[in-house]
């Protein structure tokens, strides 16, 4: 995984023009556009169109392509965002807690967040009892943790629009 100290060392934001958000923002709401789509829609040729799409991904701004899923149907009938504290913060036990999370199936995204709350987990679970068992056992139980409260998610959308560029005038914003 790239982060974002890679990024702004090796590809600072002010070498993205107006085509390259173009393409990065085509890409998040359809990544399956072909590049002579985009390349259309952007106004470039095909393999111009291409080599900056590369570029975007050696330079680690588009890190990957993902396929968008209906939990329900996979049978997850409920979604929760799981808010925990942990007792210290040793770089030791924020990564034990980390690697725990990300290695239980039922997590579908972790963020590590300032405040009072240190992590926020998204999980996936079949049912209430499910969500039970995966907070005490996989979270409460845990040494490293001191609180944790656990919310239902009612509905999860996610934004297919990017901010506006660092550059973008008074009329983009």
């Amino acid at each position: 995984m790239v982060g974002s100290n890679f990024i702004r060392n090796n590809y600072p934001m002010k070498l993205l023009d107006r085509i390259d958000y173009e393409i990065i923002r085509l890409l998040r709401n359809n990544a399956r556009l072909s590049n002579k789509e985009i390349a259309q829609k952007v106004g470039l040729a095909p393999s111009t169109c291409l080599g900056r799409v590369r570029s975007l991904q050696s330079s680690g701004v588009l890190t990957g392509f993902h396929a968008e899923v209906d939990p329900q149907i996979l049978g997850f009938g409920l979604q929760a965002m799981i808010a925990v504290r942990l007792k210290r913060h040793s770089h030791s036990e924020v990564e034990a807690f980390r690697a725990h999370s990300l290695a239980l199936p039922e997590v579908v995204q972790l963020y590590h967040v300032a405040g009072a709350t240190d992590f926020l987990v998204h999980v996936w679970v079949r049912d209430s009892q499910h969500l039970r068992e995966l907070a005490m056992k996989s979270f409460a139980a845990r040494d490293e943790v001191s609180h944790m409260e656990t919310g239902l998610i009612f509905e999860h959308t996610r934004s297919m629009d990017l901010p506006p560029g660092p550059d973008a005038s008074e009329d983009e914003i």
